[in-house]
């Protein structure tokens, strides 16, 4: 029998054996209490008592296990025990007449099981997800509520249907980024409170719910697209708006090989980098590929990129020193496909091979070869190139541009006598001056002095030879300038006498007349006669 429900079959008969049986006057039966909630599988204690006055035959009906625990005259109390569902036990008497009463008794119990359903693994942001509580049992459902938790925040509060026993309650949630990593959960509220007791709570296991953003942009891909086989690149792809960026998971792929990589995460996006070295076996179009993932979705980019071999070109001498005179051959080779061109050589018709011989002479030494071969790989054109320096050995060299053979300088002015030697080895180079074999300094800054002038004999001589050079060196000078400086002494010696002369008999003349003009005063005193007295 399903909880709650009473079999009403048997009060029904009783009633109406009670009706039709004659009885006494106004005797009544009551029960006490008229009311009781317990527990599933509890006891409780009923009170069956009649107000007649005469021998009576006083009893309780009921389906539930009971036992008479007291009585009296008029009364009895009966215990019924191992309460599994809703009861109405009814109390009667036979006193002539049959009269009756019955009693409400309620049973609760708590749920069984409550049970938040498992959440999606990830949840976009911005749609719709369910919340589905299950509820297994607990009674009297119309006190029974179903609650769906979002932290302590109540998102829903239902009361739970009457059927059937097992039951599920679902409410519908926007998913926001605020909702990322947050708890969820169904309770259950058994409110008996208005019936003299309290509240009893339920409460499922926490779920967690994890959101996310993932756009529909596509990853942006960074690499170059023609790689040489044995270098080392730099692959990096970034993809913006993401949310969490943190959970967002990158794998780089070159030829369906995963590639090493690192990631670093700013507030919404996410870097890859990977440092890549191709080898020999992966030459070629090959894909490259970025995935990230977020939220168990997928967002992919691929690119083609070429890896290719191009080693340099092959600039060979067949020679590399050679004596002055000796002829030289310059060849430049390449792998196949690739063009070369050759310094010195015409352009003729494209090959990757060119050479072409040459005499040696002194003005070929230290000269650069240079070759240089170009590819085309996937329409970029790419070149390398290769230099060899000649090298000729030649004797000694002194020439009038290196050497000038005559040199006038004026006395004291600062000067540098340059004379170059050529030669390879390089030839060791003195002048000495004929006669007394003076050696003249060659190269230095200093002061010109007459005892330099003269006529030397430059030689340059390595071991491949000596040559000789004459070289003049001149030196001016002015003879006349004693003589101007005694003649400027004389007159300056002159002038100054003079001025002195001059002075003094100037002096001499004032003193003279200052003389005669006191002569002259004192001579008309004395010509003057005295006044009478």
């Amino acid at each position: 029998m399903a909880p709650g429900t009473a079999c009403p079959a048997l009060p029904a008969l009783l009633a109406l054996i009670g009706a039709l049986l004659p009885g006494l006057g106004g005797a009544q039966t009551s029960v006490h209490p008229p009311e009781a909630i317990i527990p599933r599988g509890g006891s409780v204690q009923v009170n069956c008592s009649t107000s007649c006055d005469q021998r009576s035959i006083l009893g309780l009906e009921t389906q539930l296990t009971k036992k008479e625990v007291a009585h009296g005259a008029n009364w009895k109390v009966f215990e019924l025990s191992d309460v599994q569902e809703d009861s109405h036990p009814i109390c009667f008497a036979n006193c002539q007449k049959q009269t009756m009463a019955s009693m409400s008794l309620t049973v609760y119990w708590f749920p069984e099981r409550v049970e938040l359903l498992p959440l999606p693994r990830w949840q976009p942001v911005g749609e719709n997800f369910t919340l589905r509580c299950r509820v297994a049992g607990g009674t009297p459902r119309d006190s029974l509520f179903v609650v769906l938790l979002r932290g302590e925040e109540e998102l829903s509060r239902q009361p739970a249907p009457v059927e059937p026993a097992e039951v599920e309650v679902t409410v519908s949630v926007l998913a926001g980024r605020d909702n990322h990593l947050a708890n969820f959960s169904c309770r259950t509220d058994l409110d008996l409170r208005p019936r003299g007791l309290g509240l009893f709570q339920n409460i499922s296991a926490p779920r967690q719910l994890r959101t996310f953003v993932l756009p529909e942009t596509q990853p942006c891909l960074g690499t170059p697209r023609i790689i040489e086989v044995g270098t080392q690149w730099a692959v990096n792809c970034t993809l913006d708006g993401l949310f969490p960026a943190a959970e967002a998971k990158v794998s780089l792929t070159l030829a369906e090989q995963k590639l090493p990589s690192t990631s670093l995460y700013s507030k919404d996006s996410v870097l890859a980098t990977a440092n890549v070295k191709a080898n020999a076996a992966q030459e070629g179009t090959q894909e490259l590929a970025c995935v990230v993932t977020l939220g168990e979705q997928d967002r992919i980019w691929k690119e083609d990129v070429t890896l290719y071999s191009f080693p340099p070109p092959s600039l060979t001498l067949s020679e590399p020193e050679v004596s002055e005179g000796t002829v030289v051959t310059v060849e430049c080779e390449a792998q196949a496909g690739v063009v070369v061109s050759l310094s010195g050589l015409p352009p003729g018709h494209p090959a990757p091979r060119a050479q072409f011989q040459l005499n040696a002479s002194a003005a070929d030494h230290r000269r650069s070869f240079s070759c240089s071969a170009a590819l085309d790989v996937a329409g970029h054109l790419l070149h390398k190139n290769q230099t060899q320096e000649l090298r000729v050995l030649y004797g000694p060299r002194l020439d009038q541009r290196d050497c000038p053979g005559n040199w006038t300088w004026k006395e004291g002015s600062q000067q540098t006598l340059r004379c170059q030697a050529w030669g390879n080895p390089a030839p060791e180079l003195k002048c000495h001056r004929k006669g007394d074999d003076a050696l003249l300094p060659i190269g230095d800054l200093r002061p010109v002095k007459r005892e330099v002038a003269g006529t030397y004999l430059c030689q340059a001589q390595s071991p491949r030879g000596v040559v000789t050079r004459e070289v003049v060196l001149n030196v001016t000078y002015d003879q006349n300038n004693m003589v101007i400086i005694i003649l400027v002494a004389v007159f300056v010696t002159f002038g100054a006498l003079s001025g002195a002369a001059y002075l003094y008999n100037r002096q001499r003349k004032i003193q003279k007349y200052r003389l005669q003009k006191a002569q002259e005063a004192a001579a008309m005193k004395l010509n003057t006669p005295a006044t009478p007295p």
